[in-house]
């Protein structure tokens, strides 16, 4: 399968109780209130004096606008994470999770545009050498899907079983959201159903490929002429 060449954002470990989760609860609940209510990724700065938190005790929690990101898209996206499924239907593992897990991307629609908007603006800003804070890394899709289309692997060539793999990280997340309610106006509903449909189409590709490559090749049709003239002539 195919690896990602970065390692992934962590999010910052949650105090198990006391003053401290109490703390870093309000601190992340604030940042979603923000991104929600006001459109657009606050410094832990903003969040801090929102919270009416200070400045070093809001840094000590999260020391960056890419950890306090990465903690609201966990406490967003953290059960879609660890979803798995036993089905023996490559097909079918990936319908149950586009089905189960769309639901909350549009719940959560605005802090997974915010987690993609801070990721644009920090590659443009390291592109130009200006990047000051560590970057927000996403990817967690690759090992869920990964998850959704092993029984399919004995079907598909590792090429195809890659590319398949790739195709489907476009189609899976909030970039469909992106594309098809801000260009064509599209409502929630049909942008899921538009997603399946696209991976199904993927699936359908991959496997028909697969297939094609594992024929056997066939003669041209003078070299079976020929055989054929061959043995009649030798009867």
């Amino acid at each position: 399968m195919a690896r990602l060449k970065h390692k992934l954002s962590q999010p910052p470990a949650e105090p198990e109780r006391g003053v401290k989760a109490a703390t870093f609860r309000l601190l992340l609940d604030t940042a979603m209130d923000i991104i929600r209510q006001d459109g657009h990724i606050p410094s832990v700065a903003e969040v801090a004096v929102r919270s009416k938190v200070s400045r070093a005790t809001a840094y000590r929690y999260f020391a960056s606008r890419s950890a306090l990101v990465t903690a609201v898209i966990d406490s967003s996206l953290g059960p879609v994470r660890t979803l798995a499924s036993d089905n023996p239907s490559g097909r079918e593992r990936v319908h149950e999770l586009f089905r189960q897990t769309f639901p909350r991307f549009k719940e959560f629609e605005p802090q997974l545009r915010a987690a993609a908007q801070l990721s644009l603006e920090q590659w443009a800003l390291e592109r130009a050498g200006l990047l000051e804070e560590e970057p927000y890394r996403r990817g967690h899709r690759v090992r869920i899907l990964q998850h959704a289309i092993a029984p399919m692997a004995p079907a598909l060539t590792p090429a195809l079983r890659d590319r398949l793999h790739h195709a489907l990280s476009v189609v899976y997340g909030i970039e469909p959201y992106v594309i098809l309610k801000d260009i064509w106006g599209l409502p929630d509903r049909e942008v899921e159903r538009i997603a399946l449909w696209m991976a199904d189409a993927l699936i359908d590709a991959a496997l028909r490929q697969s297939a094609v490559v594992a024929e056997p090749a066939k003669p041209p049709a003078r070299a079976r002429n020929g055989a054929r003239s061959a043995a009649l002539a030798t009867r």
